[in-house]
Order: structure tokens, then sequence, then C-alpha cells
């Protein structure tokens, strides 16, 4: 095994981003943080589970609801949950080899030796197609779903990292999931890694 690293994954709501990071770090044997790093966040700020994720990507749109003159702002809380999750992330990094989903991990991470940046994608229609067979979602609900999310979490990114999570200038790996599927994009990212870090 070669010297530690980190696997940040940014995806698209629908591209099933996350159950291929949990193939990838099943395959390589290592860690998996995502739902964890909301946990402990929580608790480092005394706060309900249920509020951290209700925060952490509240930026409905760039406006913030216009709440906030010309979007720059956000609540004390938000910030609060960021530096912590960040905190969490650099924690995370330095102590092990990882994969990490979401948070701004990328961002956070930018620039760090041994960190490889993944975007996960898919076309719009494979992404309902998943959230309808594979999430067990509603036509209509997949839909709204997927225009909410995406809407919040570019928000949120572009609030707290300064630009778009598919700027291909933050990511050494972007890839459409609907060309392989789950699997084919699994041996595809453990494939690079392998190469990457001589596993």
């Amino acid at each position: 095994m070669s010297e530690k690293y980190a696997i940040t994954i940014t995806r698209q709501f629908g591209s099933m981003g996350r159950p291929i990071a949990k193939k990838v770090s099943e395959i390589l044997g290592i860690e998996y943080y995502d739902r964890y790093i909301v946990d402990n966040a929580a608790k480092k700020l005394n706060l309900p589970i249920s509020e951290v994720s209700d925060n952490e990507e509240i930026a409905k749109s760039s406006f913030f609801n216009m709440r906030y003159p010309l979007g720059m702002g956000t609540t004390d809380i938000q910030d609060e949950i960021f530096a912590a999750q960040k905190k969490i992330i650099l924690e995370l990094q330095e102590k092990e080899t990882c994969i990490i989903v979401g948070r701004c991990a990328d961002h956070i991470l930018n620039g760090f030796p041994n960190v490889m940046h993944v975007f996960i994608y898919a076309p719009y229609a494979e992404r309902l197609k998943n959230c309808v067979e594979r999430l067990n979602m509603q036509p209509e609900e997949a839909k709204r779903m997927i225009a909410s999310v995406d809407k919040a979490r570019e928000a949120y990114h572009r609030h707290y990292c300064g630009h778009n999570m598919a700027d291909k200038d933050y990511k050494h790996i972007l890839l459409d999931s609907s060309l392989l599927g789950i699997d084919g994009t699994t041996d595809i990212l453990v494939d690079i890694i392998n190469k990457k870090y001589n596993n």
C-alpha cells in the first residue's frame, strides 16, 4: 500500500454517485465518509442532526430567498456548520486514506498532495430513471427533487467554493455514470485510483 490518499466525490442528484463511492471504498478497503461528517458536525455544535442537514444546503437560490443583499450573505448557523464540517474533513484527510462524499471536500482539500477530485454526473433522463427505479420515487416527486437538490447544491457550492460543482479546473475526473452504470463506473474509478496510488 502506498502512502495515504483521499478521494473526494462530488455528484449530481440521481447520478448514483453515493453508491458508486461506497462500492469503491469497499473494493479498495478504505474508509468512506458522508453522513458521518454531518453527524459529527452536529455533535461539535451541539445541534440536532436534522438542523445541520436542513441548513447545510439551505441556499435554494443564489439570492438566498432574497433575505440577503446580492446573495452574498448567509446565516451564522450555516457558516458554523460549514466551519465544523471543514475541520472534520481536514482531520479525516490527515488521519487516513479515505473517500469523502460532498460537503465541498473538493474545495477544502484543493491543492493538498495525494488528493483526487471526482465529479459524477449523468444526463437528466438517466437521473430521473435512477430516482424512479432505484430510489423508488414517483416520477413527479423525482422531477421536483432533481430540480430542488441541483439548485441547492449548486448555490451552496458556489457560495462556499466560488465555482460550480462541475468546474473542470477543480476536478481530476468527470464521469458520466450512465455510460457504464454503477458497477462499470466503480470499476473505472478503482482502476484509476490503483494506478495513481500504486495499490
